[in-house]
Formats: structure tokens, sequence, C-alpha cells
């Protein structure tokens, strides 16, 4: 589904986002407070707007991509629901807590939209390949909109349930992912203090009952899997800072729920140590060499 959209926030995230509604033929106008960013969304083929109430003014569909879940609720209540038109279609991509997406998505069926929250899952090498996972909060019928849109920037679009329900999946599935790499860490680190080749583990674990995708897509050993982050010394990807700002939803929203997580409250932990110890701009498998005790290598 082509049109006009108006692109809010296109960062690492949002800049490969945008550049695959304009490859798939819409006319995106871009905005973002940093001009740096705004300047990299003109030269992939989008119009710079001087605001978000410009560059919603005339949209068919708006899609935000934000830092957090106070920025959402302040861009939709004083920008968005404002001056957008009511036919459009509001597609919220941010990771933020659940309580913010359903009042957003509260506020905007008010002022007579339709809304979703629909956060992604595969880093920046996904957005700009187009192949990212959608998990989508939204009323049922009007996810075949929705997927529509999303469609040039996925190879998956899954509505989670109502709303917030995309935020619920997306934290869920992030608390996974970040305790499944600390374990995949903490075998590697295992393995070679036991003299095991760390090729060899890879190898052997692959294939063995130890499987997942943190080691066989996302391996943080180098050598193994050539596209991981491993072999660029960590830099690029998932970046470990983003990974703790999951967490800590995760152990937020569990708190409220009466939820027991305790792998997910050691996660946090363990990343916020990393993180403080000055590599949160490191993909976060890069926790290997805290493993390891060898943290120099990322000097």
């Amino acid at each position: 589904m082509s049109g006009r959209i108006a692109f809010i926030g296109v960062g690492n995230m949002g800049l490969g986002m945008a550049a695959n509604q304009v490859k798939a033929g819409a006319q995106v106008s871009a905005f973002d407070l940093s001009p740096a960013a705004l300047a990299k969304a003109v030269e992939a083929g989008c119009s710079a707007a001087g605001s978000v109430a410009q560059a919603v003014a005339d949209a068919d569909i708006v899609i935000t991509m934000l830092p957090a879940g106070q920025h959402v609720r302040a861009v939709y209540a004083e920008q968005v629901l404002a001056n957008a038109p009511k036919a459009a279609l509001l597609i919220d991509c941010s990771t933020i807590d659940v309580d913010s997406a359903r009042a957003v998505a509260a506020q905007a069926a008010a002022a007579g939209f339709r809304f979703a929250d629909a956060p992604v899952s595969g880093g920046i090498m996904a957005a700009d390949a187009g192949t990212l996972a959608f998990m989508v909060g939204c009323r049922e019928q009007d996810f075949a909109d929705i997927e529509a849109v999303l469609a040039p920037m996925a190879r998956a679009v899954i509505r989670a349930g109502e709303a917030g329900a995309g935020q619920a999946a997306k934290i869920c599935n992030n608390m996974l992912l970040g305790i499944s790499m600390l374990g995949t860490c903490e075998a590697f680190a295992l393995a070679e203090k036991l003299g095991l080749d760390g090729e060899r583990f890879f190898e052997i674990a692959s294939k063995s009952s130890g499987q997942c995708w943190s080691l066989t897509t996302y391996c943080p050993w180098p050598g193994p899997v050539p596209t991981a982050p491993s072999n660029r010394d960590y830099e690029g990807g998932f970046l470990t800072a983003l990974m703790l700002k999951d967490l800590k939803l995760a152990q937020e929203a569990a708190a409220k729920a009466g939820a027991t997580t305790p792998l997910g409250a050691q996660a946090e932990a363990l990343y916020a140590l990393f993180d403080g110890l000055g590599h949160g701009g490191r993909d976060f498998s890069a926790v290997l060499q805290l493993m390891r005790g060898r943290l120099d290598t990322l000097n």
C-alpha cells in the first residue's frame, strides 16, 4: 500500500524503514529532531518536513519510530492527533511500555483515528533490508490495512491482539533474546576454559539441543556466522543500551503484572553492568567478552 506517508523518527532504525517505503512507491515526508538524520532521509528519497505537524498535515499514513513512551505520548497528543487528517492510519513502531501504547491508542480512538502499536524485531540490518518482524496490537478489522502498510518493511507481520499487545509481545520476545544470548555467551566462555575450540563448539551445539537463534543466527563468537556483529568488532546490530532498555521495560511490566521473571532480572542486571562499563554502544552479543574476562578487546 503506497500513498502519502509521514515518517516521524528517521534514526538508525527509522531511516531504513522510511527508505523501503520510498522504494515501494510511497511519497514519504520525514521529520526528525536530528538534522543529520533528516539529511540522510532526504538522500534516501524522502522529503524533509519542518515539524511533525507539517509532516502529518496531508498524510494517508503516519508512522512513528521514537525513543520511549513519553516521546510517543507527547508527539501524538500534541502534534499528530491535532494535525493529521481523520482518515489517516496511525502506526507506532517504537518499543515502549504497554501502558503508554494503550493510552495513546485510547486517545487516538477517541479522536476518531485508527491506531496500531507495531514494534519491530530484527535490528538495523533488517530495517535496511526490509525484513523486520512486526508485532501488532490493533483492532482486528484494521489489521489488513496495517499489514499492507508494513509489508515493504517486513518479512513477517503478526497481529498479537488488541491495543498494547504488540508491545507486550516485543518485550517478552526481547527478554527471551537477552536471556538466551547470555546463556550462549556463558557456554562459549566455559568451552574456551575447558580447552574446546570455539568454532568446534559452535559446530556441535548448532546441531544439538543447545541450538537457538542467539547461537546459529547471531553467534557472539567471531567466525562461525559471517553476518553476525561479532565479526565487525561488535559494531552495529542491536545496541547493548537498547537491549537494556527492553529488559527494563520487561521488568517494569512484570512488576505491575505480578509475574515472576528471575532470569529476566538477572539479564537486566548483567546488561546494566556491561552498559555501565562503557559498552552501551556495542552490539549486545559483545557481552561475551565480559564473560571471557576480555573487555580489553573492546577498547
